[in-house]
């Protein structure tokens, strides 16, 4: 019974513990009875809700039920036309919110179909290649380069092995793999003598023993964690959902309140009912959700032109009032490609510009451009010949592939790697430009070379032609370095390269200037001192050396590598972003906090994190993956707050990370590409997936995608967030401003004994004249000024928060009045005419509304300030509005449908005055007063 993990246990004991023969395999009957007993090896689902349930499921929502109680209401009143309207805006969001949930239940889906479709195992004595969802515990499987592996399995033997693990730690570089059992407790990312299922074999070959199938690989714990993770409701649905219950509770208390006063003055029962139901129809502004709902999908076209993909309406939303941003660092804040950033050579340090594996760039020393000949063209000669990767541009292989037999074999397996994990369908919806349609075939450091060569003009199928390749030592993991043998003239030249250290005590001499020197004392801690300065940048250092052959020296490990001759030294990573840091810098001005999230070691992380501006110099604003372990859930929300970076972080830390912040009451923004993202994505308030490298599970998780793959895109997709959580603000200020004064003309008349000043139908005609396109106009306007130097919103933060209620009450109370007081005196001067009366108190209403409607666009400027003109879709809505109503006016038959009467000049002259005096007010403060005060205070 295995009571240790696998990995501290060794070969023998696993195959015991397996009852497996790593000579022969299972037998044939062994594995489909572990089969039966084990299930198939892939991925299991949560039983889903069939979808009918699922679009049922809208209609709980408790502004859907206040809006089909309009509904009814309005059948009551008999406008059937408005009722259907209702109703039909009721559908459509049923629909929308059934359609975003249906994509999002894919996310495991997309999950499944990374596993590998086929294996090769040992069964019977015999090499089977046989469906992956048939791997059981206990197979022996065969590994080689190209291979996505089946099943987490421990290593039993190995040649050169090397696995790209960063869909399951976050780290770009290969690593490498080899058998023996280790000791203590290891994260994930240092479980050298284990693979894991979805990672992928990018060199060597090896056998493992399988352990863990299905659900219980790491790849199916994070299948589980996403499916434990349960998606919570958006800062704007909790606001709107508090709006509506406001609502309600002030419709019923007001409608109750006018139907008793007016049965105890003496009404009828039927006619109260009737200005009760108008009053609840008034008091509801069933087109909120509507206007809400069409406000995020113009935000989403919005943000789409500006490469941000919104695949959850309220996301934008949310986005917009994130207080922290949780970022992987590969391929997120950085290329996610290992590029040369600085060579040592002729003792001399020079940086190489671009990133990723375009081949295009430039050596300088300082400012000054180096021209790559002498010791800087042997240098990236080396880089090129000494290497087995492939720089290819899409679909054009343009370096020899992996030696060893594979030349010419028609098989190409790591064309299929790059095409399958990188490049899918999704990348190339989006099209490939840029460093995308250059792509490498093999280990991402000897890839890494290759573009540095060839930014030197230097490619290794045209070297190999004068300097073709003979004989070579492989790279191990225990030797450090690798060896290659080329013709040179009539003789030979070893070319090598690996770790500084090694290759330093394999060399006597070295180049400077134009000659080699010997390499003493001197020359010895000045390499040294060169290396540790690169290391502490988190750079790869590689040592490159030659030495030539005579002709028909044999090939060993003693007679090519010694005495050799260094040439400089190459500094290689994983770059961050060029327009990270200055998005990073636009966050911290806008009040948020980015905190970067990877697999990679301490040293690492702390020096990417420099380069891209975030605070890491004290010892609290760090933390590694194993402090991050010893630690309790509410030491971690304690210091979370300081925290600026996690090193060696796995899948399980990002959620811990992300659930503390959310205790402290942040709204989170977790971005990722990888699969071991997803979990976190799918926790966080909002999750964002990259478009290009992202794997379809952190897609199909996200709220939102980066088309192309910039952390830049996320500061512009929270601008237009805050935008329209401004304008959401405006809107609802104005509907509601102007429901109020709608409910207060009819209660302040009921309760001053007067008639009533609105009928039902001319109640619901402003509702449709002011409630639709003016305030779907104010969703669609500008962005004020400094919206990115203020903090972002409280997350609780109410929806009439800032003054917004108060100065929506104090609206709604003017407007209210006016219009009652237009009533009075048109029923005074018409000498009892209730129908002109009406239609002038009708008439006020929807004017001063549309006046309102320009006052809303901001709480701190007037709208001369704001500018009447600078929104054009508002001008053109209050237009179409302004001859809506004039049509009830003046044409006879909505004149009878609507019970008006045609006003002249005086009645008009009474409505503007009455509707429009605040706007006099502010025309007279903005171009009077406020001109004549900056005159005083300059005197």
């Amino acid at each position: 019974m295995q009571l240790q993990p696998w990995y501290q246990l060794s070969d023998r004991e696993v195959l015991q513990i397996m009852q497996v023969d790593a000579e022969r395999g299972l037998a044939s009957d062994e594995a489909y009875s572990r089969l039966a007993k084990a299930g198939p090896n892939q991925l299991q689902t949560k039983p889903k809700e069939p979808p009918y349930k699922l679009f049922f499921s809208q209609f709980k929502d408790f502004m859907v039920s206040v809006l089909l109680a309009a509904t009814a209401v309005s059948f009551l009143l008999g406008e059937i036309a408005d009722a259907v309207t209702i109703l039909a805006i009721v559908t459509i969001n049923a629909l929308l919110g059934f359609i975003q949930e249906y994509r999002a239940e894919r996310s495991l889906e997309a999950l499944r179909a990374m596993a590998a479709p086929e294996a090769r195992v040992r069964r019977d004595g015999v090499v089977q290649r046989i469906a992956a969802r048939e791997v059981v515990p206990g197979d022996i499987i065969l590994l080689e380069s190209g291979d996505r592996v089946a099943a987490d399995a421990l290593l039993l033997s190995s040649s050169m092995l090397q696995a790209e693990e960063s869909a399951l730690t976050g780290e770009s570089t290969a690593v490498n793999k080899t058998p023996g059992r280790l000791v203590g407790t290891v994260t994930v990312g240092d479980r050298r003598n284990m693979v894991h299922q979805g990672t992928v074999i990018t060199r060597g070959r090896g056998v493992a023993v399988a352990v863990a199938t299905g659900m219980a690989t790491e790849m199916g714990k994070i299948a589980g964690m996403l499916q434990e993770v349960t998606e919570e409701t958006t800062p704007l649905q909790k606001r709107l959902a508090h709006l509506g219950r406001w609502l309600v509770l002030a419709c019923l208390a007001i409608c109750t309140a006018v139907v008793i006063i007016g049965i105890s003055r003496g009404e009828t029962l039927y006619s109260m009912f009737l200005a009760g139901v108008s009053l609840a129809v008034a008091a509801i502004p069933e087109g909120l959700p509507a206007i809400v709902t069409v406000c995020l999908a113009l935000g989403v076209q919005k943000m789409a032109k500006r490469n941000a993909i919104i695949r959850k309406l309220p996301a934008v939303e949310t986005l917009g009032c994130a207080t922290v941003i949780c970022s992987d660092k590969t391929g997120t804040l950085t290329e996610n490609k290992m590029t040369v950033r600085q060579v040592w050579v002729g003792g001399q340090r020079l940086t190489v510009s671009g990133t990723g594996y375009r081949p295009q760039g430039e050596y300088r020393h300082g400012e000054k451009r180096v021209a790559v000949s002498g010791n800087l063209k042997l240098l990236l000669t080396i880089a090129a010949l000494c290497n087995n990767a492939a720089l290819q541009k899409r679909g054009i292989a343009l370096g020899g592939w992996l030696r060893g037999g594979r030349r010419g074999n028609g098989r190409q397996k790591g064309v299929s790697i790059s095409g399958k994990s990188r490049h899918n369908v999704f990348a190339r919806v989006f099209g490939a430009a840029g460093n995308n349609d250059w792509d490498i075939n093999g280990d991402p450091t000897e890839g890494a070379l290759l573009v540095a060569a060839a930014k030197g003009g230097l490619w290794r199928e045209e070297l190999e032609k004068k300097a073709a390749r003979v004989a070579e030592l492989p790279f191990d993991p225990e030797r450090k370095r690798m060896s290659v043998v080329c013709r040179q003239g009539r003789g030979l030249r070893a070319y090598v390269k690996g770790a500084p250290d090694v290759i330093f005590d394999l060399c006597d001499t070295i180049l400077i200037g134009d000659k080699s020197v010997p390499l003493d004392e001197y020359y010895r801690r000045l390499l040294v001192k060169e290396n540790e300065a690169m290391a502490g940048q988190a750079l790869r250092v590689l040592a490159l050396a030659y030495r030539d052959l005579e002709a028909g020296t044999a090939i060993t490990e003693e007679t090519i590598e010694n005495k050799l001759t260094l040439v400089g030294l190459i500094g290689i990573s994983d770059p961050p972003r060029p327009e990270a840091a200055a998005a990073i810098r636009v966050c911290r001005q806008a009040g948020i906090k980015v905190i970067m999230i990877t697999g990679d070691h301490q040293a690492t992380a702390r020096a990417i994190a420099r380069e891209l501006g975030l605070p890491v110099e004290h010892e609290s604003q760090i933390m590694n993956g194993n402090q991050l372990e010893k630690m309790t859930d509410a030491q971690l929300v304690k210091a979370a707050a300081r925290v600026n970076v996690y090193a060696r972080a796995t899948p399980q830390h990002k959620l811990r990370i992300v659930r503390a912040l959310k205790a402290k009451g942040h709204v989170i923004a977790m971005t990722g590409d990888g699969v071991n993202d997803a979990p976190a994505v799918k926790e966080a308030d909002i999750g964002i997936a990259m478009g290009r490298s992202g794997t379809d599970v952190t897609r199909e998780a996200a709220a939102m995608v980066l088309a192309d793959d910039n952390f830049a895109s996320i500061v512009a997709a929270i601008e237009e967030g805050r935008a329209i959580y401004d304008n959401i603000r405006k809107f609802i200020r104005y509907l509601l401003s102007c429901n109020i004064g709608e409910v207060l003309t009819m209660f302040l008349a009921v309760l001053s004994g007067l008639p009533l000043p609105l009928l039902p139908i001319q109640i619901l005609w402003v509702n449709l004249v002011t409630d639709g396109l003016p305030a779907l106009a104010l969703g669609m306007d500008n962005k004020e000024p400094g919206i990115m130097q203020r903090p972002p919103h409280p997350p609780g933060e109410s929806v009439f928060a800032r003054g917004m209620g108060k100065g929506m009450l104090t609206l709604g109370l003017q407007i209210g009045l006016a219009t009652l007081a237009a009533f009075v005196v048109g029923l005074y001067l018409g000498e009892g005419d209730i129908i002109t009366a009406r239609t002038i108190a009708f008439t006020t209403l929807v004017m001063a509304q549309l006046f309102a409607v320009f006052e809303c666009r901001s709480q701190e400027l007037s709208p001369f300030a704001v500018g009447y003109f600078s929104n054009p879709y508002l001008v053109g809505a209050v237009a179409c509005s302004l001859l809506m109503q004039l049509m009830v006016l003046y044409v006879p038959v909505f004149q009878a449908i609507f019970k008006t009467a045609p006003l002249n000049y005086f009645h008009w002259g009474l409505v503007l005055l009455a509707a429009g005096w605040r706007t006099m007010y502010y025309a007279i403060n903005y171009y009077l007063l406020e001109p004549a005060w900056r005159l005083v205070w300059q005197k």
